[in-house]
């Protein structure tokens, strides 16, 4: 169930359910709302942090005691469930702000999983090749990266995340005249994004772009590459910090 996408005044009753003539409108036979549906299951609520307050209240009581009572109805129901949500909002910052019931709150947080947005994410290489690898069994065509195309994606900040990635490559898979994805065929706005904090997006130097076209040849192997220049790896890290470079996945690729 998805809290930001269904009208305040239904979530109770999508939630919770109703008796037979609980309402003007409702249904004679009366509806199970969904935490009586996942009895003995999982209820995952997303956007949790965009329930109201007196549903969360309410939803409190039902994991507290595990029982359930529909609008309108008189006898509660005994319900085993698990309860999984999220939010791209930050729960503990609505609760200091008063809009999440703090109680709630500690219920639900049995363990919690935060997911990075894709600008802070290590395997970008790795998820870009996905996606590509996707996009060329969809159409039936192999492309690639261009050296420059693919450092631009690397150093991107992605402000849309996966979507803004995956829609970034299927135009640039669709418009390609060639076997090779250039810079040209990457969407115009993704050139105005802001880069990646901390990174230097100019093409730089010619020891620069040598040192990045070798990376992008031994597909971002930081020993591969370094073997190739005739260097250690530790030197390989010291001229890639210095040319603000960088490392998709350091050290996991090696």
């Amino acid at each position: 169930m998805n809290c930001a996408a269904i009208p305040e005044s239904l979530i109770e009753s999508e939630l919770f359910g109703y008796a037979a003539g609980a309402f003007t409108g409702a249904s004679t036979k009366g509806m199970r709302g969904l935490l009586q549906q996942a009895d003995g299951g999982t209820l995952f609520l997303d956007e949790i942090g965009d329930m109201p307050l007196a549903l969360q209240t309410r939803l409190l009581r039902v994991l507290s005691e595990g029982e359930v009572a529909p609008l309108g109805g008189a006898r509660t129901q005994s319900i085993d469930i698990e309860v999984v949500c999220a939010s791209h909002r930050d729960i503990a910052t609505l609760v200091e702000a008063g809009s999440f019931r703090e109680d709630l709150f500690f219920r639900l947080s049995g363990a919690r999983f935060d997911i990075p947005p894709l600008r802070e994410r290590k395997d970008k290489l790795a998820l870009i090749n996905r996606l590509l690898d996707d996009e060329c069994e969809r159409s039936g065509e192999r492309v690639e990266l261009s050296e420059s195309a693919l450092e631009m994606l690397l150093n991107n900040s992605w402000p849309g995340n996966m979507r803004q990635l995956h829609h970034v490559l299927r135009y640039a898979c669709a418009v390609c005249k060639g076997p090779v994805i250039g810079v040209d065929d990457l969407p115009a706005m993704l050139g105005a994004s802001a880069p990646v904090k901390g990174q230097d997006t100019a093409s730089g130097s010619p020891a620069r772009q040598a040192l990045i076209d070798t990376l992008v040849r031994n597909r971002w192997k930081p020993l591969l590459a370094a073997r190739e220049l005739g260097i250690s790896r530790a030197t390989l890290y010291r001229k890639v910090n210095a040319h603000g470079i960088k490392m998709p996945g350091k050290g996991s690729y090696d």
